[in-house]
């Protein structure tokens, strides 16, 4: 054996025993969903960590896939501050793909890789109930806030764990795509990282990992930020040095973590093998959100 990965594995050590038994929720989304070595490494890391003892959890997005199947009906795509408009048209084609392809893609790979996946979405077992979320957005001070319908889109109101519960104590390993249900059987398309964060909560899990395109939390220098308490990001945002994409992941960090989760990981999922550098080494490679 190389000695080098000799050294890796006694530094995993530690960590491989503390995390014995403990529920990671992992969001996968992004690049990783879309190359092709990327997908494999995923399913080989979602596998080993089953076998060694942890209860991965897995919430997907799949916005590229969505795109496509919309552009191949001649849908056009609409965004309302970086929230895809749904409309029923378009609701259904998120299901589709979410539901189905993406969902049973992922539980196929990691079947393949001797992991025991199983799909499914919000609907499943009464997992995930929503109501239709709305924006608030001011563009001016001296103008009352404009209300913004983004279609059906959901806010998570309540989630019911026992269906994840049952299948991790049989050594399954559920893949969630982030579809809700309203009070009146509506569907809902709802942000994987709410998702990934709210389910973390009401799985008491010990980590959130949330995958994305970047390396994590970038200082003004664009250098990686490896832990950040909620004064500097509130400090950041103030100063727009998180903005677009980030600052709803650090809002359900910090909702993760208020709400007893112990800790939240941002990670670039881009990177191969990501999730076990970060769990696994001292140094990780992302960065640790903390209260």
């Amino acid at each position: 054996m190389n000695p080098n990965v000799a050294e890796i594995l006694i530094e995993a050590l530690p960590y491989i025993r503390r995390f014995a038994g403990m529920t990671i929720v992992i969001k996968y989304g992004g690049h990783a969903m879309v190359d092709e070595q990327l997908k494999k490494d995923f399913a080989r890391d979602i596998t080993l960590l089953k076998f060694i003892g942890l209860n991965p959890v897995v919430v997907h997005g799949g916005g590229p896939q969505i795109n496509t199947v919309l552009e191949q009906m001649g849908i056009r795509s609409k965004f309302v501050r970086g929230i895809r408009f749904t409309d029923e048209q378009t609701m259904d084609v998120v299901e589709m793909v979410l539901g189905g392809k993406v969902n049973k893609s992922i539980v196929a790979r990691i079947n393949q890789q001797g992991g025991k996946a199983v799909g499914l979405c919000g609907k499943d077992g009464g997992l995930i109930f929503a109501e239709k979320l709305t924006i608030m957005h001011q563009e001016d001070e001296d103008r009352p806030p404009e209300i913004i319908d983004p279609g059906l889109v959901g806010n998570v109101t309540h989630m019911n764990p026992e269906i994840i519960n049952t299948l991790t104590k049989q050594d399954f390993i559920p893949i969630i795509a982030p579809v809700g249900v309203g009070e009146s059987g509506e569907t809902y398309n709802i942000n994987a990282d709410m998702v990934a964060a709210r389910l973390a909560v009401a799985l008491s899990a010990g980590r959130l990992v949330l995958l994305t395109d970047v390396d994590g939390v970038l200082d003004a220098d664009g250098e990686l930020i490896a832990s950040i308490n909620s004064e500097t990001i509130q400090r950041m945002v103030d100063n727009k040095e998180i903005s677009g994409g980030m600052i709803p992941k650090i809002e359900y960090s910090l909702e993760a973590l208020q709400n007893k989760v112990e800790k939240v990981q941002i990670v670039n999922g881009t990177k191969r093998h990501s999730i076990l550098l970060e769990l696994f080494t001292d140094k990780g490679i992302g960065t640790e959100v903390i209260l």
